[in-house]
Protein backbone atom coordinates (compact mmCIF):
# COMPACT_ATOMS: atom_id res chain seq x y z
CA UNK A 1 0.00 0.00 0.00
CA UNK A 2 2.77 2.40 0.74
CA UNK A 3 3.52 2.02 -3.02
CA UNK A 4 0.15 3.43 -3.97
CA UNK A 5 1.55 6.56 -2.06
CA UNK A 6 -0.67 5.23 1.62
CA UNK A 7 1.16 6.66 4.61
CA UNK A 8 0.40 4.25 7.03
CA UNK A 9 2.51 6.42 9.80
CA UNK A 10 -0.27 9.07 9.45
CA UNK A 11 -2.89 7.19 10.45
CA UNK A 12 -0.61 5.54 12.98
CA UNK A 13 -2.21 1.49 12.97
CA UNK A 14 -1.90 -0.98 16.11
CA UNK A 15 1.14 -3.16 15.12
CA UNK A 16 -0.49 -6.84 15.75
CA UNK A 17 2.54 -9.33 16.54
CA UNK A 18 0.39 -12.00 18.86
CA UNK A 19 -2.60 -14.67 18.51
CA UNK A 20 -4.81 -15.91 20.54
CA UNK A 21 -7.33 -18.93 20.23
CA UNK A 22 -9.92 -20.50 22.46
CA UNK A 23 -12.03 -23.33 22.58
CA UNK A 24 -15.38 -23.01 23.30
CA UNK A 25 -14.68 -23.64 27.05
CA UNK A 26 -12.45 -21.08 27.50
CA UNK A 27 -8.86 -22.79 27.32
CA UNK A 28 -6.47 -20.63 25.68
CA UNK A 29 -3.58 -20.70 23.42
CA UNK A 30 -1.12 -17.93 22.25
CA UNK A 31 1.43 -17.39 20.09
CA UNK A 32 3.50 -14.84 18.11
CA UNK A 33 2.71 -14.01 14.54
CA UNK A 34 5.52 -14.91 12.36
CA UNK A 35 4.25 -12.30 10.03
CA UNK A 36 2.39 -9.68 11.79
CA UNK A 37 0.25 -7.15 10.30
CA UNK A 38 -1.67 -4.17 11.65
CA UNK A 39 -5.10 -2.92 12.59
CA UNK A 40 -7.20 -0.93 9.94
CA UNK A 41 -11.18 -0.37 9.30
CA UNK A 42 -12.39 -0.50 6.21
CA UNK A 43 -13.74 2.82 6.94
CA UNK A 44 -10.44 4.43 7.25
CA UNK A 45 -8.52 2.45 4.41
CA UNK A 46 -11.15 2.86 1.71
CA UNK A 47 -11.33 6.51 2.01
CA UNK A 48 -7.43 7.12 2.28
CA UNK A 49 -7.09 4.86 -1.09
CA UNK A 50 -9.79 6.91 -2.62
CA UNK A 51 -8.31 9.71 -1.70
CA UNK A 52 -5.05 9.09 -3.33
CA UNK A 53 -7.01 7.43 -6.68
CA UNK A 54 -8.69 10.97 -7.04
CA UNK A 55 -5.98 12.43 -6.86
CA UNK A 56 -4.25 10.27 -9.93
CA UNK A 57 -7.50 11.19 -11.71
CA UNK A 58 -9.57 8.42 -10.85
CA UNK A 59 -13.22 8.87 -11.37
CA UNK A 60 -15.40 7.36 -8.31
CA UNK A 61 -19.18 7.24 -8.57
CA UNK A 62 -20.44 6.69 -5.21
CA UNK A 63 -24.37 5.80 -5.22
CA UNK A 64 -23.91 4.34 -8.49
CA UNK A 65 -25.19 0.55 -8.60
CA UNK A 66 -24.01 -1.65 -11.46
CA UNK A 67 -26.79 -4.13 -12.90
CA UNK A 68 -24.74 -5.86 -15.50
CA UNK A 69 -21.84 -6.17 -17.26
CA UNK A 70 -21.84 -7.11 -20.98
CA UNK A 71 -18.58 -8.16 -22.82
CA UNK A 72 -18.92 -7.71 -26.27
CA UNK A 73 -16.13 -8.04 -29.31
CA UNK A 74 -14.12 -4.87 -28.94
CA UNK A 75 -15.55 -3.41 -25.58
CA UNK A 76 -17.29 -3.79 -22.86
CA UNK A 77 -21.05 -1.89 -21.80
CA UNK A 78 -21.50 -1.41 -18.33
CA UNK A 79 -24.87 -0.90 -17.06
CA UNK A 80 -25.60 1.28 -13.90
CA UNK A 81 -28.43 2.94 -12.04
CA UNK A 82 -27.70 6.20 -13.88
CA UNK A 83 -26.62 5.30 -17.29
CA UNK A 84 -24.51 2.90 -19.66
CA UNK A 85 -20.86 2.71 -20.05
CA UNK A 86 -19.15 1.76 -22.55
CA UNK A 87 -15.45 0.58 -21.36
CA UNK A 88 -11.98 -1.64 -22.97
CA UNK A 89 -12.19 -3.87 -20.11
CA UNK A 90 -14.13 -4.15 -16.57
CA UNK A 91 -12.64 -5.71 -13.23
CA UNK A 92 -15.25 -6.79 -10.53
CA UNK A 93 -14.24 -6.14 -6.77
CA UNK A 94 -17.92 -6.21 -5.56
CA UNK A 95 -17.70 -8.15 -2.57
CA UNK A 96 -18.43 -11.77 -0.93
CA UNK A 97 -22.41 -11.95 -2.43
CA UNK A 98 -23.74 -9.03 -5.03
CA UNK A 99 -26.96 -8.22 -7.56
CA UNK A 100 -24.13 -9.08 -10.69
CA UNK A 101 -23.63 -12.92 -8.77
CA UNK A 102 -27.46 -13.49 -8.93
CA UNK A 103 -27.86 -11.89 -12.33
CA UNK A 104 -24.83 -14.09 -13.71
CA UNK A 105 -26.26 -17.29 -11.45
CA UNK A 106 -22.45 -17.88 -10.30
CA UNK A 107 -21.96 -21.32 -9.58
CA UNK A 108 -22.09 -20.25 -5.43
CA UNK A 109 -25.20 -18.70 -5.93
CA UNK A 110 -27.18 -21.79 -6.83
CA UNK A 111 -25.33 -24.39 -5.53
CA UNK A 112 -27.24 -26.37 -2.70
CA UNK A 113 -26.75 -25.11 1.18
CA UNK A 114 -24.10 -26.83 2.79
CA UNK A 115 -21.77 -26.21 5.46
CA UNK A 116 -19.51 -23.90 3.17
CA UNK A 117 -22.36 -21.54 2.15
CA UNK A 118 -24.58 -21.14 4.73
CA UNK A 119 -22.96 -18.37 7.26
CA UNK A 120 -24.06 -15.29 9.01
CA UNK A 121 -21.29 -12.89 9.70
CA UNK A 122 -21.90 -10.02 12.49
CA UNK A 123 -19.29 -6.83 13.06
CA UNK A 124 -19.25 -4.41 15.80
CA UNK A 125 -16.95 -1.64 16.30
CA UNK A 126 -16.96 -1.69 20.38
CA UNK A 127 -14.53 0.03 23.36
CA UNK A 128 -12.59 -2.02 25.08
CA UNK A 129 -10.29 -3.85 27.33
CA UNK A 130 -7.68 -5.53 25.61
CA UNK A 131 -4.07 -5.92 24.15
CA UNK A 132 -2.74 -3.26 21.32
CA UNK A 133 -0.98 -6.07 19.73
CA UNK A 134 -3.17 -8.86 19.97
CA UNK A 135 -6.01 -10.49 17.55
CA UNK A 136 -8.00 -13.08 19.68
CA UNK A 137 -10.41 -15.79 17.84
CA UNK A 138 -12.30 -17.30 20.11
CA UNK A 139 -15.06 -20.36 19.12
CA UNK A 140 -17.84 -21.61 20.23
CA UNK A 141 -20.43 -23.74 19.37
CA UNK A 142 -20.75 -23.62 15.29
CA UNK A 143 -18.77 -20.11 14.92
CA UNK A 144 -15.96 -18.35 15.77
CA UNK A 145 -15.19 -14.65 16.83
CA UNK A 146 -12.28 -12.35 16.19
CA UNK A 147 -11.42 -9.08 18.10
CA UNK A 148 -9.04 -6.71 17.08
CA UNK A 149 -7.40 -2.87 17.76
CA UNK A 150 -8.52 -0.66 14.83
CA UNK A 151 -7.46 3.27 14.93
CA UNK A 152 -8.37 5.41 17.51
CA UNK A 153 -9.73 3.92 20.73
CA UNK A 154 -11.42 1.58 18.35
CA UNK A 155 -11.54 -2.40 18.20
CA UNK A 156 -13.04 -4.47 15.67
CA UNK A 157 -15.15 -7.38 16.74
CA UNK A 158 -17.08 -9.55 14.22
CA UNK A 159 -18.05 -13.53 14.17
CA UNK A 160 -19.27 -16.13 11.82
CA UNK A 161 -21.87 -18.54 12.99
CA UNK A 162 -23.97 -21.12 11.03
CA UNK A 163 -27.86 -19.94 9.74
CA UNK A 164 -29.24 -22.38 12.49
CA UNK A 165 -28.01 -20.97 15.23
CA UNK A 166 -29.88 -17.44 14.71
CA UNK A 167 -32.58 -19.98 14.02
CA UNK A 168 -32.18 -21.26 17.08
CA UNK A 169 -32.43 -17.70 18.61
CA UNK A 170 -35.24 -17.10 17.45
CA UNK A 171 -34.20 -14.67 14.78
CA UNK A 172 -32.38 -12.36 17.85
CA UNK A 173 -28.73 -11.47 17.39
CA UNK A 174 -28.73 -10.49 21.31
CA UNK A 175 -30.12 -13.68 21.71
CA UNK A 176 -27.75 -15.64 20.29
CA UNK A 177 -24.75 -13.81 21.53
CA UNK A 178 -26.08 -14.11 24.90
CA UNK A 179 -26.93 -17.70 24.81
CA UNK A 180 -24.48 -19.10 22.26
CA UNK A 181 -21.87 -17.14 21.94
CA UNK A 182 -21.52 -16.16 25.81
CA UNK A 183 -21.14 -20.12 26.50
CA UNK A 184 -17.28 -19.38 25.78
CA UNK A 185 -16.42 -17.95 29.28
CA UNK A 186 -14.02 -15.25 27.57
CA UNK A 187 -16.59 -13.73 25.06
CA UNK A 188 -18.98 -13.55 27.88
CA UNK A 189 -16.12 -11.25 28.98
CA UNK A 190 -15.97 -9.35 26.38
CA UNK A 191 -19.80 -9.07 25.80
CA UNK A 192 -20.67 -7.90 29.29
CA UNK A 193 -17.41 -5.75 29.64
CA UNK A 194 -17.73 -3.36 26.42
CA UNK A 195 -19.35 -0.95 24.58
CA UNK A 196 -20.29 -1.24 21.19
CA UNK A 197 -20.34 2.38 19.51
CA UNK A 198 -23.21 1.60 17.45
CA UNK A 199 -27.01 0.49 17.63
CA UNK A 200 -27.07 -2.28 15.25
CA UNK A 201 -24.25 -4.29 14.02
CA UNK A 202 -23.16 -4.67 10.26
CA UNK A 203 -24.92 -8.01 9.23
CA UNK A 204 -24.32 -10.21 5.73
CA UNK A 205 -26.67 -13.18 5.78
CA UNK A 206 -25.51 -16.54 3.21
CA UNK A 207 -21.79 -16.37 3.12
CA UNK A 208 -20.24 -18.94 0.85
CA UNK A 209 -16.87 -20.30 0.52
CA UNK A 210 -17.60 -22.17 -2.29
CA UNK A 211 -14.75 -22.48 -4.90
CA UNK A 212 -15.68 -19.39 -7.15
CA UNK A 213 -13.92 -18.89 -11.08
CA UNK A 214 -11.73 -15.93 -11.17
CA UNK A 215 -13.19 -14.70 -14.44
CA UNK A 216 -17.21 -14.28 -15.62
CA UNK A 217 -18.34 -13.20 -18.41
CA UNK A 218 -14.99 -11.42 -19.24
CA UNK A 219 -14.51 -9.84 -15.65
CA UNK A 220 -12.11 -10.01 -13.90
CA UNK A 221 -13.05 -11.10 -10.91
CA UNK A 222 -10.87 -9.23 -7.47
CA UNK A 223 -10.89 -9.53 -3.89
CA UNK A 224 -14.12 -11.76 -2.72
CA UNK A 225 -15.92 -11.87 -5.44
CA UNK A 226 -12.92 -14.10 -7.13
CA UNK A 227 -12.45 -16.20 -3.86
CA UNK A 228 -13.12 -15.58 0.14
CA UNK A 229 -10.50 -16.70 2.41
CA UNK A 230 -12.07 -18.35 5.80
CA UNK A 231 -12.23 -14.91 8.20
CA UNK A 232 -10.47 -17.01 11.11
CA UNK A 233 -7.44 -16.90 8.67
CA UNK A 234 -7.19 -12.97 9.20
CA UNK A 235 -6.45 -12.19 5.79
CA UNK A 236 -9.21 -10.99 3.22
CA UNK A 237 -7.83 -7.28 2.94
CA UNK A 238 -4.41 -8.41 2.28
CA UNK A 239 -5.46 -10.90 -0.58
CA UNK A 240 -7.64 -8.71 -2.24
CA UNK A 241 -5.10 -5.99 -2.21
CA UNK A 242 -2.57 -8.68 -3.40
CA UNK A 243 -5.23 -9.99 -6.21
CA UNK A 244 -5.68 -5.88 -7.11
CA UNK A 245 -2.07 -5.93 -8.10
CA UNK A 246 -2.13 -9.24 -10.06
CA UNK A 247 -5.25 -7.70 -12.23
CA UNK A 248 -4.06 -4.22 -12.69
CA UNK A 249 -0.77 -5.64 -13.98
CA UNK A 250 -2.53 -7.73 -16.67
CA UNK A 251 -5.05 -5.17 -17.41
CA UNK A 252 -2.22 -2.71 -17.78
CA UNK A 253 -0.98 -4.74 -20.29
CA UNK A 254 -4.21 -5.24 -22.31
CA UNK A 255 -4.57 -1.25 -22.19
CA UNK A 256 -1.25 -0.44 -23.01
CA UNK A 257 -1.59 -2.52 -26.40
CA UNK A 258 0.51 -5.42 -25.03
CA UNK A 259 -2.05 -7.88 -25.49
CA UNK A 260 -4.41 -7.21 -28.36
CA UNK A 261 -8.12 -8.17 -28.24
CA UNK A 262 -8.08 -11.49 -29.70
CA UNK A 263 -5.70 -12.38 -27.01
CA UNK A 264 -8.01 -11.83 -24.19
CA UNK A 265 -8.77 -15.24 -23.40
CA UNK A 266 -5.07 -15.70 -23.06
CA UNK A 267 -4.72 -12.90 -20.42
CA UNK A 268 -7.97 -14.21 -18.50
CA UNK A 269 -6.47 -17.26 -18.60
CA UNK A 270 -3.13 -15.93 -17.12
CA UNK A 271 -5.09 -14.08 -14.53
CA UNK A 272 -6.35 -17.02 -13.20
CA UNK A 273 -3.25 -19.00 -13.27
CA UNK A 274 -1.74 -16.51 -11.29
CA UNK A 275 -4.35 -15.97 -9.08
CA UNK A 276 -4.65 -19.49 -7.83
CA UNK A 277 -1.13 -19.67 -7.63
CA UNK A 278 -0.75 -17.06 -4.92
CA UNK A 279 -4.31 -18.09 -3.27
CA UNK A 280 -5.26 -21.20 -4.22
CA UNK A 281 -3.95 -23.51 -1.38
CA UNK A 282 -4.42 -20.90 0.98
CA UNK A 283 -8.28 -21.10 0.47
CA UNK A 284 -7.75 -24.87 0.48
CA UNK A 285 -6.10 -24.29 3.89
CA UNK A 286 -8.51 -21.59 4.98
CA UNK A 287 -11.56 -24.43 4.49
CA UNK A 288 -9.74 -27.42 6.13
CA UNK A 289 -9.08 -24.63 9.27
CA UNK A 290 -12.47 -23.97 9.31
CA UNK A 291 -14.22 -27.30 9.33
CA UNK A 292 -11.48 -28.12 12.47
CA UNK A 293 -13.11 -24.77 14.14
CA UNK A 294 -16.43 -25.71 13.93
CA UNK A 295 -15.63 -29.10 15.76
CA UNK A 296 -15.03 -28.38 19.71
CA UNK A 297 -13.37 -31.97 20.09
CA UNK A 298 -11.06 -31.22 17.24
CA UNK A 299 -10.23 -27.73 18.81
CA UNK A 300 -9.31 -28.73 22.46
CA UNK A 301 -7.07 -31.51 20.53
CA UNK A 302 -5.62 -28.64 18.66
CA UNK A 303 -5.01 -26.12 21.10
CA UNK A 304 -3.46 -28.68 23.76
CA UNK A 305 -1.09 -29.53 20.76
CA UNK A 306 -0.19 -26.36 20.43
CA UNK A 307 1.04 -25.71 23.64
CA UNK A 308 2.72 -29.00 23.86
CA UNK A 309 4.47 -28.11 20.18
CA UNK A 310 4.34 -24.42 19.58
CA UNK A 311 6.68 -24.92 16.77
CA UNK A 312 3.92 -26.57 14.45
CA UNK A 313 1.81 -23.55 15.03
CA UNK A 314 4.15 -21.40 12.72
CA UNK A 315 3.90 -23.58 9.42
CA UNK A 316 0.27 -23.88 9.73
CA UNK A 317 -0.10 -19.75 10.40
CA UNK A 318 1.80 -19.45 7.20
CA UNK A 319 0.06 -21.47 4.76
CA UNK A 320 -3.16 -19.01 5.63
CA UNK A 321 -0.88 -15.96 5.18
CA UNK A 322 1.45 -16.13 2.35
CA UNK A 323 4.81 -13.90 2.14
CA UNK A 324 4.74 -9.65 1.62
CA UNK A 325 4.37 -8.51 -1.61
Amino acid sequence: MQGLGLDLSSIDPPIIKHLQVSAADGKLLQTRLPLGGFGISRYTLDFALATIARAAGVVIMENTKVNDVVAGDTTALIHTSTQTYKVKAAAGCFGKRSNIDSKWKRSFITSKKNKLNNYVGIKYHIQTDFAVDTIALHTFDHGYCGLVKIEGDKYNLCYLTSADNLQKSGGSITQMEQTILSQNPLLKKIFTNSEKLSKEPVTISQISFDKKSQVENHVLMIGDAAGMITPLCGNGMSMALHGSKIAAHQMDLFLKGAIGRDELEQLEQQYTRQWQHQFGSRLKMGRTIQRLSLNQGLMKFFISSGKLFPALLNPLIKKTHGKPF
